[in-house]
């Protein structure tokens, strides 16, 4: 069974807020934040846990903060 599977079936979610802003930093690590839901600092969200928000999340690890639980 694939990662995508796993977290599909138990309905797994990750906490992300955001802890910087994306000022200063490439058009594409705003872009991210975007289609994350952030875009202002302090903003929490909870995602499904699959591997296309842990890639996002990979690609901006400095303006985010991964919660627990």
């Amino acid at each position: 069974m694939t990662a995508a599977a796993k977290s599909k079936k138990s309905g797994a979610t990750v906490r992300i807020k955001q802890i910087r802003s994306g000022i200063g930093f490439k058009q594409d690590q705003k872009d991210t934040l975007r289609a994350l839901g952030l875009g202002r600092i302090g903003r929490e969200r909870e995602l499904t846990d699959n591997p296309q928000v842990r890639g996002m999340l990979k690609k901006i690890p400095h303006l985010v903060q991964i919660l627990e639980g």
